[in-house]
């Protein structure tokens, strides 16, 4: 299936999960990342959850990298550059959603990509060898691509793995890992 079927399958297949359903499966999901060997890094990007689109609750993993003293980087899109900037979270850092819903930090201390060393990226599905689809934007794409090659990426899905997409770029940026609440997905690149 192309990207833009998938896209159009897994939205279909999240508006189908009740609150409980999601919130059972992202403590799957946590409790499923606990298994990976990603611990001893300091720098975790963690996106903040859209819940009106139904994405996988991050709260649990905010929980588990604050129990950990891990430095907590989080996002702020512009879409009129399709690029990300990122801060630190922090007490003090203010919350509020954009107008595409978006939770979004106000205010933070800078971190440049190449200081992340985890990266927890929200996805629609994924294959099989480690490409995923994501919204269609590229955000992520170009958040990686300014990445340190070593940066661990792991998406994070309710629903197990295609077999295959079939329109994927040179551009793509594999994954590392895939967690679902059933199992764990590891890519080799």
């Amino acid at each position: 299936m192309t990207k833009s079927e998938l896209r159009k399958v897994y939205k279909s297949l999240r508006k189908t999960l009740s609150e409980t359903q999601i919130e059972s499966l992202s403590l799957d999901i946590a409790n499923q990342l606990l298994t990976l060997p990603i611990w001893k890094h300091e720098f975790y990007h963690v996106f903040l959850s859209i819940t009106e689109h139904k994405e996988v609750n991050t709260d649990y993993i905010l929980n588990i990298l604050s129990g950990k003293d891990k430095h907590i980087v989080i996002s702020k899109s512009d879409f009129s550059t399709l690029k990300m900037s990122h801060v630190l979270l922090t007490d003090s850092t203010k919350i509020k959603k954009n107008k595409w819903l978006i939770p979004e930090p106000v205010n933070g201390i800078p971190i440049a990509s190449s200081q992340i060393d985890v990266v927890f990226i929200p996805l629609l599905a994924f294959d099989e060898s480690g490409h995923r689809v994501g919204y269609g934007k590229g955000f992520y794409d170009t958040f990686l691509s300014e990445c340190q090659p070593e940066t661990i990426k792991i998406g994070l899905s309710f629903f197990e793995s295609v077999d295959q997409i079939s329109d994927v770029f040179e551009g793509d940026i594999r994954l590392d890992y895939c967690i679902t609440p059933q199992q764990v997905y590891t890519f080799t690149n």
